[in-house]
Formats: structure tokens, C-alpha cells, sequence
């Protein structure tokens, strides 16, 4: 039997939680993740991999120390390892995320905003 597509707008139904990706899909080592981003987020880094950022829905800051991205829909960025970066969402965006499996979203900062990891939906 065939694998079965997955309804992007659907799994978004499913969770309201802000800051907390739920796993979608793998691919390899890798975790393909849906997150609803709204406020600021922490400053953090990730020392081992690089992050990936695809907006789905709505539009986000990701702040550098040395300047800011802003990523509209249908537009993505790679935050490279160990670059420390703030995202940051007036409005509620929507975004899928891929790293590697296991990866937390918090980073190196730790703290009351790191969701549970391996999350799926």
C-alpha cells in the first residue's frame, strides 16, 4: 500500500499550542514539524545542526544578533549551527520546521519554553 499524503492544513487543526512543533513526518534521521509561533520566542542556538524554517502561514522575524529576517509565506530559511538566533511573531504564524530527530526547540537556552520532543500528530 502506497504511503498516504499529508494534509499540512489538517495536522495544523489538530494543535493550538504555541512554540511547540509536533512531528509530521521523517525522513531519514530527520523530523519534518508543524509549529504555531506567536510573541518572542528565546534567544538560542542549535550547536549541532541546522534549523530550517518554512512559513505556511502568516509572517516571522528571525532575529541575529548582527540583523533580522523577516520570512513572509512561501518563503524559508536556514539558520545554519550554532548560529544564535530569536524568533520572534506578531500575529500567529504558522511554520514547518525540519531538523534532526530529537532536537529541541529551546536549543542551548533550555528553560520553560522547550516543548516535549518527538511530539507527533
Amino acid at each position: 500500500m502506497p504511503p498516504s499524503p499529508i494534509r499540512i492544513e489538517e495536522k495544523f487543526g489538530l494543535f493550538s499550542d504555541r512554540w511547540s512543533p509536533r512531528v509530521v513526518a521523517e525522513l531519514n534521521d530527520y523530523q519534518v514539524k508543524l509549529a504555531r509561533l506567536e510573541g518572542e520566542f528565546v534567544w538560542h542556538r542549535h550547536d549541532e545542526t541546522d534549523e530550517l524554517f518554512l512559513v505556511i502561514g502568516g509572517t516571522v522575524e528571525i532575529a541575529f544578533r548582527d540583523g533580522t529576517v523577516r520570512l513572509s509565506e512561501g518563503e524559508m530559511l536556514v539558520v545554519p549551527k550554532g548560529v544564535e538566533h530569536c524568533p520572534r511573531a506578531q500575529e500567529e504564524c504558522r511554520v514547518l520546521i525540519i531538523e534532526p530527530r530529537g532536537v529541541l526547540n529551546t536549543g542551548d537556552a533550555g528553560g520553560d519554553r522547550t516543548a516535549e520532543a518527538d511530539v507527533w500528530i
